[in-house]
């Protein structure tokens, strides 16, 4: 309520001669517009208060306006009191958003009857309505930060989605949105001034399943959105029954075990109502090794493995100096070193006479991988796996295995003194695996008249089986030939016939014993295969199985969704620690019953691959000392010497890149260390080196040794081939003319896949020097003693001695002093016969190394010497091999007894002085 009180110019007159008869008049009613955040208002009509008493002063002028209303943020000022004008203002900031109108009263007075104000009058009271103008200060702004639909392909859409945007201003000029557009240029997609979105030309999913466009908006003032939106459209292609969601190519990284290959894979059916759901996934290894990730140890550590019974023989071994025979068939040794042979019709092998088992007896086993396919031509010649057949002058085939117009047959012919009447002798078989041009594990069990065939594990009786005399007792040799049959008689020219076309690998033969059923499956296993993770997950409507080498999996089951269940919890998994890397194909057939029909639906078959990675290739070292120094008397010994003693076996991975990576320690198997002569081969007259089968006990090893050296060989751990190779022991019975032997040690994992450094050894032999002039140092001191008198004789009579003379006589008799303690501690240790652990003869101190080294041998001590050393060979000659062979135990004193005789003989060379005994 605000008055103004002006003092008027006129205000001498005198009171009494001012009436204020009238009050002011105004309008009845005002409408006014102001702009929003401005604080002028526009009346109409204008403010203007009238009063019938002027020109009188005060009483006919306008001195205020007064507004009445609840918090109206306005004003009214009067601009001339005479006029009675005035002005209506806002008095604080006007916001349309807030509150677009206002309705208030306004009512004007006149100064009163004079100066004082006194008597003043109020017009009556006008009503005031004023309207907020709108200004465009908001951009339009969408509902959602994202908009998501999908279409199907083919099909036009009148709308496929719509956006709305909304502005913030007041006013319906500002507020609405009067257009929308698509900011993305080339898109098949158009938009209306309401935000609907169609598709302008037909969609194909096959040429791009999703759009990303972005989406502005414009209100009616023509502002922009300040943040377009964008709108994302999936094309569905049209309904196709079939698995969704899957990937085609699976990384398998080695060692991680278990791995989901469909994580997120469901069966689109489209809606059709199912009675049942049967999916078949197929691995395919077919291409990997043998057929699948077997390990590819030697046949020999493969059956050590897996429990066989010993005494098998290799037919078909890799090539070497001691298994020459194999030499010239052709290999396919290109997957991590597993071996196959490949036959094409023209090579063959003659196995050596040593070679072959004299005897097989009622009971024997033929075991091999074949790969083999149709033989070309109408009628196909025999094709001989392995054949034993005279050698000369006749052409009987005692036994032999080979294929004819698919089929395997096994012949059997005894000899006459065995059997002498009408018995089985060819033994038929006709399986699909035979020519199905994949890997197959055939074993032949034989308890004769009995013979059967096991194919990947599984039992095969003989369909036909043909009787035949047995064959008379003749002093014609037999040949064993592997890939053809040997004709050595009834031609002109001795030759290979019926040969073999085909792969074959590991090819062996055990006489005397059958293999068992669990050999066998384990001989055959893959390593390799399909899995089925949290079984107790699956519904129960769910059933399935796999076969025996877990390549197929079949999944049944009456529900879609139990179905996808489980077809997300399908596996791949690879046990070994080195896999073979590389692709494995997956295949998966489906079928689809309906209500009432036996199928209703088409489910396209899915192919994938799972790709396993090239594992971490493991770095195999032996470490040890390179040099090792024995007197002549240990290699005679009943033990000999052991060269790796100090032997270190680790394996380590780099892990990561070559940049970034480490190096870690792990651990793993071996299948065979070779320990090579270097230079001439032993001689077995004089020197062997050998490992006792005790070293062996508890270990899945075995040994073989020859004049070039020894093989250990088995699937084993490296901490096991360590303790076996400590214990080979060098012996050499006549080492007078032996200066020293080199030897070079290997080792292997999966069959010369990794193979170690080459560790050199050299095991140096310590011989006593022949006896030399000895030089007496008691006498050299008398004579430079007697020498130091003479000198001192052509000094001045009855002059003392220098002193330098003084310092040299004390001097020589320590020096004496020393040689008479040093003579009486070699005599008190050879009387005293002190011994230590062997370990403790390598000691830097008690190394020998006759490259730098000169012995003096005082004669006298030798002859001693010789006499002892007899002594000592007469006591081991006494020695019985049932002592040292008695046990652990007996072997561990021996050991102890030649390691005192070592240190004892080389105190006896050695002049061994210890000055902190002496006192000057």
């Amino acid at each position: 309520n605000i008055f103004f009180h002006i003092v008027h110019p006129l205000a001498s007159i005198s009171p009494s001669v001012i009436l204020n008869k009238h009050k002011p008049w105004i309008e009845t009613s005002y409408h006014g517009v102001i702009t929003e955040n401005m604080d002028t208002v526009l009346l109409d009509p204008p403010l203007v208060a009238l009063d019938k008493d002027a020109p009188v002063p005060y009483a006919g002028e306008i001195c205020a306006f007064k507004i009445y209303g609840q918090d109206a943020p306005f004003e009214a000022v009067v601009l001339n009191r005479t006029s009675g004008e005035g002005v209506l203002r806002a008095s604080s900031p006007v916001d349309c958003e807030s509150q677009k109108e206002y309705t208030f009263i306004i009512q004007a007075y006149d100064c009163g009857a004079g100066p004082s104000g006194a008597d003043w009058k109020k017009s009556h009271k006008a009503v005031v309505h004023i309207q907020v103008d709108d200004v465009n200060e908001f951009s339009p702004v969408f509902r959602e930060p994202l908009y998501k639909a999908s279409v199907t392909e083919g099909k036009i859409y009148d709308s496929i989605l719509q956006v709305e945007a909304w502005d913030q201003d007041c006013s319906p000029q500002y507020s609405q949105i009067c257009n929308y557009e698509i900011v993305t240029a080339g898109t098949p997609f158009a938009i209306d001034r309401n935000g609907n979105i169609r598709n302008t030309e037909r969609l194909s999913y096959d040429k791009q399943q999703t759009y990303k466009i972005m989406v502005t908006a414009f209100d009616c003032g023509q502002k922009r959105a300040k943040e377009d939106v964008a709108v994302h459209i999936d094309v569905k292609p049209v309904c196709k029954p079939g698995w969704q969601g899957w990937n085609k190519r699976v990384d398998y990284e080695p060692g991680t075990g278990s791995k989901q290959l469909f994580p997120k894979m469901h069966l689109e059916t489209c809606g059709g109502p199912l009675s049942g759901v049967r999916a078949m996934v197929e691995l395919q290894t077919n291409h990997i090794g043998k057929g699948c990730d077997r390990e590819t140890y030697s046949e020999k550590s493969l059956q050590k493995l897996c429990g066989a019974a010993s005494g098998s023989t290799d037919l078909l071994p890799a090539p070497s100096p001691s298994t020459n025979w194999t030499v010239s068939l052709l290999t396919d040794s290109g997957r991590d070193s597993d071996l196959i042979y490949r036959f094409d019709g023209r090579q063959a092998a003659n196995v050596p006479d040593h070679v072959v088992p004299q005897n097989l007896t009622d009971q024997f086993t033929i075991a091999t991988w074949m790969k083999h396919g149709p033989s070309p031509g109408l009628r196909a010649e025999k094709e001989t796996l392995l054949c034993n057949s005279d050698k000369t002058e006749m052409n009987r085939h005692h036994y032999s295995l080979y294929v004819h117009n698919c089929r395997l047959v096994f012949l059997l012919r005894r000899d006459f003194t065995q059997v002498d009447t009408f018995r089985p002798a060819e033994f038929h078989w006709k399986l699909e695996q035979i020519c199905d041009k994949e890997w197959h594990y055939y074993v032949i069990n034989v308890e004769f008249p009995a013979v059967t065939l096991f194919v990947d594990g599984v039992t095969y009786e003989p369909y036909l089986v043909t009787d035949d005399w047995p064959i008379h007792a003749s002093k014609i040799d037999t040949q064993l030939t592997v890939g053809a049959c040997w004709q050595g008689g009834e031609v002109a020219t001795p030759r290979f016939t019926q040969y073999f076309h085909g792969s074959l690998s590991g090819l062996t033969i055990r006489p005397g014993r059958i293999e068992t059923q669990k050999v066998i499956s384990c001989l055959q296993a893959c390593k390799e295969g399909l899995d089925i993770n949290s079984l107790e997950s699956l519904a129960k409507d769910i059933k399935f199985h796999f076969n025996p080498a877990q390549s197929v999996l079949v999944v049944e089951g009456e529900d879609v969704d139990s179905i996808n269940t489980a077809m997300t919890k399908v596996s791949y998994i690879n046990s070994r620690q080195f896999p073979t890397a590389g692709l494995r194909r997956l295949h998966i057939t489906t079928t689809v019953q309906c209500f009432g029909e036996d199928t209703c639906l088409s489910i396209p078959d899915i192919k994938a691959v799972v790709m396993v990675l090239p594992p971490s290739e493991p770095r195999i070292t032996i470490t040890g000392s390179n040099r090792l120094v024995r007197p002549a008397g240990d290699l005679r010994g009943p033990l000999g010497v052991a060269p790796f003693k100090e032997l270190h076996i680790t394996s380590t991975v780099m892990k990561g890149d070559s940049f970034g990576g480490c190096v870690m320690e792990v651990m793993h198997n071996l299948d065979y260390c070779d320990i090579l002569v270097i230079g001439e081969e032993l001689n077995p007259e004089k020197e062997s080196l050998e490992i006792h089968h005790s070293a062996l006990l508890g270990k899945h090893l075995d040994a073989t040794n020859s004049t070039s050296g020894i093989s250990i060989y088995g699937v084993d751990s490296m901490a096991h081939y360590e303790q076996a190779l400590r214990q080979v022991r060098y012996r050499n019975w006549r080492p007078a003319t032996l200066s020293e032997r080199r030897f070079r040690l290997t080792c292997s994992e999966l069959n010369g896949r990794y193979t170690s450094n080459e560790f050199i050894l050299e095991v140096s032999v310590l011989h006593h020097s022949a006896p030399v002039e000895h030089v007496n140092h008691m006498l050299l001191e008398i004579k430079f003693y007697s020498r130091l008198k003479e000198g001192s004789s052509s000094s001045p009579p009855g002059a003392a001695p220098p002193a330098a003379t003084v310092v040299i006589v004390v001097c020589i008799a320590a020096l004496v002093v020393i040689v008479v303690i040093g003579v009486y501690r070699i005599h008190a240790t050879h009387q005293e016969g002190s011994r230590e652990d062997e370990d403790e003869v390598k000691d830097p101190e008690a190394d020998w190394d006759n490259s730098a080294l000169t012995i003096t041998v005082n004669p006298m001590e030798e002859s001693r010497e010789d006499e002892e050393e007899e002594e000592d060979e007469e006591q081991v000659g006494g020695m019985t091999s049932a002592e040292s062979d008695n046990s652990d135990e007996d072997e561990e004193e021996e050991e102890e007894e030649e390691r005192e005789d070592v240190k004892e003989r080389k105190q006896k060379g050695k002049l061994e002085w210890d000055s902190s005994s002496v006192t000057y």
